[in-house]
């Protein structure tokens, strides 16, 4: 007799991905509102409001109206296929849309230089160029509130938000670091030139190795998606383009990883 057979009755206990993958679903709905009287009393309050996902081809006015008072409200708003919705609900009566609530507030981009202002030190910004791991975003808000930055951008579109994953990935950062939310990233890496912030990207072809790039000053450090990098036109509007020195025999670190270590050479050249 096999004595390490399974008793019969017993069922496989779940593998250790699909018990994170749980576990991460339940974190999210943590922040997800169901059907129009929630999403419309959360609106009214004030709540922020990261996505909205309706039902796609619905004529109903009022649910139409809903998803417009969610935009304006700064929501991004997607139509998606009701099997989708049906998917994503836990409540099974989402009425034709589900809202992500935001985990934290959002700033401006004055806010966060007027925090550098009011610390009586130059800017040191963290700009995330369309991150799409929540994991990823939670780690550099953990990383820039220990290097001591003022404050991170990201876009509304093609980007997580400040999910509730992004929360518990900050390990309490998101408390912490001012975290603004732009239309267009371009345009704020625009704002920021203007009012005297010099605007670094990184990839591995670099014109100068981090370690030559002058961040005393007022800087914006720009780390590109987990699979592309910068976006063409980011990377041309960037003052700079750095490189990590890569002595292994991969070529790419892992976006929050390559934040970490620009964040903590600014650091190492403000002491």
């Amino acid at each position: 007799m096999n004595e390490n057979r399974r008793p019969a009755g017993r069922k496989n206990p779940p593998r250790r991905a699909d018990r994170f993958a749980q576990r991460e679903e339940a974190e999210e709905i943590e922040g997800q509102l169901e059907g129009r009287n929630a999403i419309s009393e959360a609106l009214k309050s004030g709540r922020t409001i990261d996505k909205v996902f309706v039902a796609d081809g619905d004529t109903d006015r009022a649910l139409q109206r809903l998803a417009a008072q969610a935009k304006e409200a700064g929501a991004v708003v997607v139509p998606v296929d009701r099997r989708k919705l049906d998917a994503m609900s836990f409540s099974r009566a989402h009425q034709g849309i589900i809202a992500l609530a935001a985990a934290h507030e959002y700033v401006t981009i004055d806010d966060i230089l007027e925090e550098a202002a009011a610390r009586g030190e130059a800017p040191l910004i963290v700009i995330c160029d369309e991150l799409s791991d929540p994991h990823n975003l939670g780690a550099i808000l953990r990383s820039a509130e220990c290097a001591g930055a003022h404050g991170v951008i990201i876009p509304k579109r093609r980007s997580v938000g400040l999910t509730a994953t992004v929360a518990k990935a900050s390990a309490g950062a998101v408390e912490y670091m001012k975290v603004a939310r732009v239309t267009n990233i371009n345009n704020a890496i625009s704002e920021l030139k203007d009012k005297g912030v010099w605007v670094f990207g990184t990839a591995a072809e670099g014109s100068i190795p981090m370690y030559q790039a002058d961040l005393t000053g007022p800087a914006a450090i720009v780390i590109g998606n987990e699979g592309d990098g910068m976006s063409p036109l980011v990377r041309k509007n960037c003052d700079v383009m750095v490189s990590i020195p890569m002595k292994g025999r991969i070529s790419s670190l892992n976006a929050s990883a390559a934040a970490s270590i620009l964040l903590y050479e600014a650091v190492r050249q403000r002491i």
